[in-house]
């Protein structure tokens, strides 16, 4: 703060001061650039919280880099026609405006978008699928359940989590066992009578993927399935698969959870936001020893690409009834 606000100062100060030398042709320039400073760190400000406002995050970017780069030009000229050695200042909010314009984004793809990374690894291979609505892939939504399926892949069944592999119940809801009306298969509830998958549920299955939407927040149910997916893998010998997705809300924040504390809601001692995709979250989980007597899940990353920590994300597909937006994914912590 303490730096941006010296130059925005520097560049209030020294409008102040062209305009005195060339009152007809800084007018305008004076009326915008008096405030510059308090512009200035409003626009920190948005950069400091981004990942509470991230929907908001990359358009306050551009359009405050823009703003400042216009700025900057205007007073420079200004300075420059008045004939004073001002518009040397001017040249650091300049380069400071083009150091935060954002550049173009690589295209996002989730890791169960790269066919060319999963595929090679289901081949020949029984697998079971931990998913919910949120797990569509493409930009047409399709379910990886009918991508794999229409790939050919032995897809055995399918664990859903709470609120269903629809989606649709609401939180606490038990889950019942059922059956997938497209495709046939069994979904097999891990909210219901058990939270983790049995051995006999595992014993016709090679290798589980996971690929479920999380929002960061250590008491959102999808991670403590996760968490006993993996044990459940490590007991039988299994791989798990976990196909990252980016974490829209995307920073730290909140105390660690006490000792005492572990329930299904609070499985891990992280803070209430971990600030972790899904599959970074499964190595801690793992490179801690974390899973009972300290066993060691045979664990797989397909990454994503396009994505890096402190870019924004926002959900195509409503991860659960309670969290219809962005606002209320930014909020739930709270």
């Amino acid at each position: 703060f303490s730096s941006v606000s010296f130059v925005g100062s520097v560049t209030s100060s020294a409008t102040i001061v062209s305009v005195f030398d060339y009152k007809s042709s800084n007018a305008i320039c004076f009326a915008s650039l008096i405030s510059f400073k308090h512009i200035f760190n409003a626009s920190v400000f948005f950069e400091y919280n981004d990942k509470v406002i991230s929907k908001r995050h990359f358009k306050n970017k551009i359009i405050f880099s823009s703003i400042l780069i216009l700025l900057s030009l205007a007073g420079i000229v200004s300075s420059f026609l008045s004939k004073t050695w001002l518009s040397l200042i001017y040249i650091l909010p300049l380069l400071l405006a083009l150091w935060l314009l954002p550049t173009q984004a690589q295209t996002l793809r989730l890791g169960a978008e790269r066919m060319e990374e999963l595929l090679p690894l289901l081949q020949g291979k029984r697998v079971a699928l931990t998913v919910n609505q949120t797990s569509v892939v493409g930009p047409q939504k399709t379910h990886l359940l009918d991508t794999l399926l229409s790939l050919k892949v032995n897809v055995r069944k399918i664990f859903a989590p709470e609120h269903g592999f629809r989606g649709k119940a609401d939180a606490g809801e038990t889950i019942k066992n059922g059956k997938d009306v497209k495709s046939g298969l069994p979904i097999l509830s891990l909210y219901g009578k058990n939270k983790k998958p049995t051995q006999e549920q595992l014993t016709d299955i090679d290798i589980v993927i996971f690929d479920i939407q999380d929002v960061g927040a250590r008491f959102y149910t999808y991670i403590s399935t996760m968490h006993y997916i993996m044990e459940a893998c490590a007991e039988n010998g299994k791989t798990l698969i976990i196909t990252d997705r980016p974490n829209p809300c995307d920073y730290v924040d909140g105390p660690v959870r006490e000792a005492s504390k572990k329930s299904f809601v609070g499985m891990h001692a992280i803070p209430v936001l971990h600030g972790c995709t899904i599959a970074e979250l499964a190595q801690m989980i793992n490179g801690e020893g974390w899973l009972k007597g300290g066993l060691k899940c045979k664990l797989t990353i397909v990454p994503m690409e396009g994505w890096k920590h402190g870019q924004p994300y926002s959900l195509p597909i409503k991860p659960s009834p309670n969290l219809p937006n962005d606002q209320a994914i930014a909020l739930y912590a709270s």
